[in-house]
């Protein structure tokens, strides 16, 4: 075993074929200048696309979110639309009665309880649609204004006396608006010209 030894040692300081090889100056690939500069360019342009390619993905993703936002920002404002349409049929009921108990409420009626049932009327549709003002939701106003098909159904035309054609004449129905957006049309009649 001494002798083992003292032979490997031999061969490492004679540099026998046994020994490894020592490393050669000159690279096994050389690339020219020519091939290093094409491949400079090369992954410039890939830096470039990813670049592009990362721009577009953060204005997605920022389109994503603002859309996203809108659309909780909208299920918050009108989320309610169909409880509003709803209660805009008991308020036309509620304008309804108090406006029969009005004409059956004469100032000259012994009946003070009739008063009484349409003053307590009054109050209720006046503290209802001060409730409806709270929320968003706005009763229309559209007599003597144009006729507007997002906000408007006709149900008749009527002869334009000191109307110009195409004014809102009159109004069968109240319309609502919840935060701008139409909850239920106004039903409308709309003046036209006379024929003859």
């Amino acid at each position: 075993s001494p002798c083992a030894f003292s032979t490997a040692a031999q061969q490492r300081s004679t540099g026998d074929e046994c020994g490894p090889e020592e490393p050669s100056e000159e690279p096994k690939h050389p690339l020219s200048d020519c091939a290093l500069e094409h491949r400079a360019i090369k992954l410039e342009e890939q830096v470039r696309d990813l670049t592009e390619r990362y721009r577009k993905a953060l204005a997605d993703s920022e389109n994503v979110r603002r859309r996203t936002q809108k659309f909780v920002e909208d299920a918050k404002l009108f989320g309610i639309q169909s409880f509003c349409r709803d209660l805009v049929e008991v308020a036309d009921i509620l304008e309804k009665t108090a406006e029969s108990a009005a004409g059956h409420a004469e100032p000259s009626d012994p009946n003070p309880a009739l008063k009484k049932i349409y003053e307590g009327l009054s109050l209720i549709e006046a503290k209802l649609q001060s409730v409806f003002a709270k929320h968003g939701l706005q009763k229309m106003n559209p007599v003597g204004g144009r006729y507007d098909p997002y906000d408007h159904e006709i149900v008749c035309h009527v002869p334009a006396e000191g109307l110009p054609p195409g004014t809102v004449a009159l109004v069968t129905q109240d319309g609502y608006k919840l935060h701008g957006r139409t909850v239920r049309h106004a039903l409308v009649g709309v003046a036209v010209e006379a024929q003859e």
